[in-house]
């Protein structure tokens, strides 16, 4: 019997992946999880035969969640699930540890396509995610400047482009507003901008939003 972890802070998230995973595998235990204290818990303590991980959770991000695991000699095959393009994580996920990298845009067979690769020991590369990776991999190693950027502040880079204010990230992550504002002094600073308006025309001009 296949154990499934399902991990995104939304219910109605959950909820749709443990639909999809139970009309694959209806004899499937699927137990879920809303924060990374949980999941690292729930890890420590059961054998799972994949988790389900989002990347954007408050408190602690998937991407921590996936370097403690990693860490910690975990070898649990783990699925990264974003709302964000592969252009912001595909790269990130893999060189974590991540076994697959899906956008919560992708179709339900995909999904199901990418779960029965890592049942089988295998990794899951999308197409888009494969032609960004051969893509970043030509290009003579230079770095673009957001690659400097820590996983959070590229999470706090991403929300302020798609027009949230400070003390509406600040909700959202769970965290102060002055640690908000720390995050925005920091991208501002190795990006080379001033202002909420240049960061926005950044990210658009690298298709980061």
């Amino acid at each position: 019997m296949y154990r499934f972890l399902i991990v995104d802070d939304h219910a109605i998230v959950r909820k749709g992946l443990l639909q999809l995973i139970k009309e694959e595998f209806p004899n499937a235990y699927c137990c879920e999880a809303a924060d990374g204290h949980t999941v690292i818990k729930k890890v420590r303590e059961e054998k799972w035969n994949i988790i389900l991980l989002d990347i954007s959770m408050p408190e602690r991000s998937g991407m921590e969640v996936l370097w403690q695991l990693k860490s910690e000699g975990n070898s649990t095959p783990v699925l990264m699930l974003s709302i964000h393009p592969e252009e912001q994580y595909a790269l990130r996920v893999f060189k974590a540890g991540a076994s697959g990298f899906l956008t919560k845009a992708s179709a339900n067979d995909e999904l199901i396509k990418a779960v029965h690769q890592l049942l089988l020991g295998k990794k899951y590369i999308s197409q888009e995610a494969a032609d960004i990776l051969v893509s970043t991999s030509s290009k003579d190693n230079k770095k673009e400047l957001y690659e400097n950027l820590s996983n959070r502040e590229m999470e706090v880079l991403l929300l302020i482009a798609s027009g949230k204010t400070l003390s509406e990230i600040a909700d959202e992550l769970s965290l102060s507003i002055n640690t908000i504002s720390t995050y925005r002094s920091r991208i501002l600073e190795k990006l080379g901008l001033n202002n909420n308006a240049e960061l926005m025309r950044y990210a658009i001009d690298n298709q980061l939003a």
